[in-house]
């Protein structure tokens, strides 16, 4: 009988072991992909590294976690065509080609963009500006390259990227200088034409200021008014503590969301760290000399830091839960800490905590409780 009891508590004991670890492993299981799969597609951008299978920890978090992918630098017009008809596409094959074996949702980034762009699109042999038709010749030549290409493959394309500035006048930019304002009309034409399924979608910083909100719904509604195929709006959420106010972030989305395009978040991450100007935006040519004290948090974030950090992630995504039927996609602008553009811009050399995975590519606790918010 002792025996027969002891046997019984054994039993009763490897029960209790079992359901917990079963419990942990179903609570493990859930991951951002799953939480928000009723919802809109969870994405992150992929970098050379993690492309050329240098970062496989960072595949493994992305394949895990995410359903939506973009490329980060390799399909800029610098890195496909840094000479005039010489194209380069292996990593850009790459970036696709994992999408697909992951069944994921592909966006390409960017076809117009006035960074990153090689300096010969611009100008002739002896170093002046080309007219305006050769400069639409290249634009389109280099659109119908690329997005022929990947036709039925890569499903959505940043057509244009931060042609308007914050006032909401557009940017005097080399495209704007040579074409006029009709280089963003033109340029969603030529990629319609190249790919008549993909979504195209217009992709900008600092979206929540109330100039640039009106510039862009004014650009919008003109190529609508012209018969111009335009499906979506990329609002870059490049985030710190106190920036942008999330009552002016949720005035941008409703307007936007008023076009009657697809809304997206695109490039999200928050940082901790101080600007030394607010007023740059995500103005990648921007730059400031290195001071200690705009570098508080080298050696981890203080608990009260982390506290407001993690309440900043949640505001946000309670937004866009709020918004579930109009956002498509959300994007983190990166895998995890250690890869963000945030540890050098706009000052080299920070150590910053951006994105949902952290510098050991674990997830960070707001992630569960993102994943939570979504539950209620």
């Amino acid at each position: 009988m002792k025996n027969l009891r002891k046997y019984f508590l054994i039993l009763a004991v490897a029960a209790v072991i079992f359901s917990c670890a079963t419990e942990t492993k179903t609570e493990q299981s859930i991951v951002l992909k799953d939480a928000f799969a009723e919802q809109f597609y969870i994405g992150t951008a992929l970098n050379a590294k993690q492309l050329m299978g240098q970062d496989p920890e960072a595949m493994r978090v992305v394949k895990e976690q995410f359903n939506a992918i973009v490329a980060e630098n390799c399909m800029k017009s610098e890195r496909l065509q840094a000479e005039e008809g010489k194209f380069t596409f292996s990593l850009a094959d790459k970036f696709v080609a994992f999408g697909e074996e992951n069944n994921m949702f592909i966006t390409g980034h960017t076809l117009v963009w006035h960074s990153q762009a090689p300096k010969w699109f611009f100008t002739d042999e002896e170093g002046n500006d080309v007219s305006r038709e050769v400069m639409i010749e290249r634009m389109k030549n280099h659109i119908y390259t690329v997005v022929g290409r990947y036709k039925g493959r890569v499903k959505g394309w940043d057509v244009v990227n931060e042609a308007v500035l914050d006032d909401g006048s557009y940017r005097n930019s080399k495209f704007y200088q040579i074409i006029g304002e009709d280089f963003i009309k033109l340029a969603f034409q030529f990629a319609h034409e190249a790919d008549p399924e993909a979504e195209l979608y217009y992709n900008d910083y600092s979206m929540h200021k109330a100039g640039k909100r009106q510039g862009v719904v004014a650009m919008v509604k003109k190529l609508q008014e012209e018969g111009v195929r335009i499906d979506g709006i990329g609002m870059q959420t490049h985030t710190g503590m106190d920036y942008p106010k999330l009552e002016d972030f949720e005035s941008s989305l409703k307007a936007y969301i008023g076009l009657g395009v697809k809304v997206m978040i695109t490039e999200l991450d928050l940082s901790v760290l101080p600007m030394p100007d607010n007023n740059v935006g995500a103005e990648v040519s921007a730059s400031f000399e290195y001071q200690q004290k705009l570098n508080p948090y080298t050696e981890g974030l203080p608990d009260e830091v982390n506290t407001k950090y993690e309440e900043r992630y949640l505001d946000f995504f309670r937004l866009f839960h709020k918004y579930q039927n109009d956002i498509t996609r959300v994007t983190l602008w990166g895998v995890y800490d250690g890869q963000s553009w945030k540890n050098d811009w706009p000052v080299r050399g920070r150590t910053d905590y951006p994105l949902l995975f952290d510098r050991e590519y674990q997830a960070k606790p707001v992630v569960a409780r993102i994943i939570d918010e979504v539950k209620k």
